[in-house]
């Protein structure tokens, strides 16, 4: 693959982009006759998916820059990806499916194992053990978390969790129930989605343009808005309290249109005939609202405010895009980084950081998962 890129970087460019085209023209060609062909009964294509299953292991393998002291790994791909083939084909004729069915399983089951059940027993371990693992020091660690700047950050991230999602959902609940059926309903949706797809950091510098504090001429829109009614600048992301606040701003306006997508389709899952005999009930708008449309999206409201909450645990990438913490607006997340990153790392503080921060997302997955549960056996 890098002797590829380099062959084609040594191209002029106007032949690059044929070469280009070219090749991407191959893969999708490709991908659509495996999907559309290889599938069809018979031996030749029989042997066309084995060929495919031994073949494509060991390409991607060599295309991953595999050098002479790994060779190995090139036939040790080809392989498994024949066993695979041998097990699906099996499968087919009805037997072996339950080993089929671990096969297939096993890569994803140790890539959870080593990317999430060994990182979260190592955790919980070294949040027992000193900073540099020689010694167990019980809840040492969870006191000193506790306390000084550690509470501020732990009241800080409960603020977030309860101001965030409450106001993210309630602002996009009535705005998906306004803009609801209404000329333009394409375009306004669009508006309030797009800070969706910006990142966090993108998010945040935007915002801290806006709360931008400058000595003589104002770029922060904030501040100039405070000048022409008379008033003097304000250093709004150092005057605490009020800075938590304005950072709470920042995930609200990003997470408002998610909350918005999801509850304005479930307002038109509601049967019309719902809304139509309490229309005939004599029932004005509000009341159609809270009897019909809040009971008919109350499963979409609850996972919508889960999401949301679950989000304003993590919110490490506003924090440090903007204050670094400081003035009082370190959360848990940023905690748990800059004690993990400092010199040397602090490895058992961090790590009860980290499983704080578990703890607190802890009850809004059981919540989420009782209300699954009870919405599969109609309750």
């Amino acid at each position: 693959m890098t002797a590829f890129f380099t062959w084609l970087a040594g191209l002029p460019p106007l032949a690059q982009i044929p070469v280009v085209l070219l090749v991407f023209g191959i893969v999708i060609a490709l991908v659509v006759f495996f999907i559309e062909f290889a599938p069809r009964s018979g031996r030749k294509y029989t042997i066309m998916r084995l060929l495919v299953a031994i073949g494509v292991p060991a390409v991607l393998v060599l295309m991953l820059g595999v050098y002479n002291d790994a060779i190995w790994l090139v036939p040790l791909a080809a392989v498994l990806g024949a066993g695979l083939f041998l097990l699906d084909l099996r499968a087919r004729g009805g037997k072996g499916s339950l080993l089929q069915l671990i096969a297939f399983m096993a890569p994803a089951v140790i890539l959870l194992a080593v990317g999430l059940f060994y990182p979260l027993v190592k955790t919980l371990i070294a949040a027992f053990f000193s900073n540099d693992g020689s010694t167990f020091v019980g809840l040492n660690n969870f006191v000193q978390v506790l306390s000084n700047q550690g509470l501020q950050a732990v009241g800080n991230q409960v603020l977030w969790v309860i101001v965030t999602p409450i106001l993210a959902t309630v602002i996009g609940l009535a705005y998906a129930v306004f803009i609801d059926r209404s000329h333009g309903e394409r375009v306004l949706k669009v508006l309030v989605f797009m800070p969706v797809a910006i990142s966090f950091v993108g998010a945040s510098i935007i915002f801290k343009f806006f709360y931008d504090y400058q000595q003589g001429n104002q770029i922060g829109l904030l501040n100039q808005i405070v000048i022409w009614f008379g008033g003097t600048p304000v250093n709004w992301l150092q005057s605490f309290p009020l800075n938590n606040a304005l950072l709470i701003v920042i995930l609200i306006w990003t997470q408002t249109g998610f909350a918005m997508v999801l509850l304005s389709a479930a307002i038109k899952g509601i049967p019309d005939d719902q809304i139509e005999a309490a229309e005939l009930d004599g029932a004005n708008a509000f009341q159609r609202f809270r009897n019909v449309t809040v009971p008919g999206i109350r499963p979409t409201i609850i996972v919508t405010w889960i999401t949301i909450a679950i989000v304003s645990l993590k919110v490490y990438d506003i924090i440090a895009a903007t204050t670094q913490g400081q003035n009082g607006t370190s959360v848990i997340s940023y905690q748990m980084v800059r004690l993990f990153q400092n010199l040397p790392p602090q490895t058992g503080t961090s790590s009860a950081e980290a499983l704080l921060l578990f703890i607190l997302i802890l009850p809004f997955l059981i919540y989420n998962t009782n209300n699954i549960r009870k919405q599969r056996l109609g309750l």
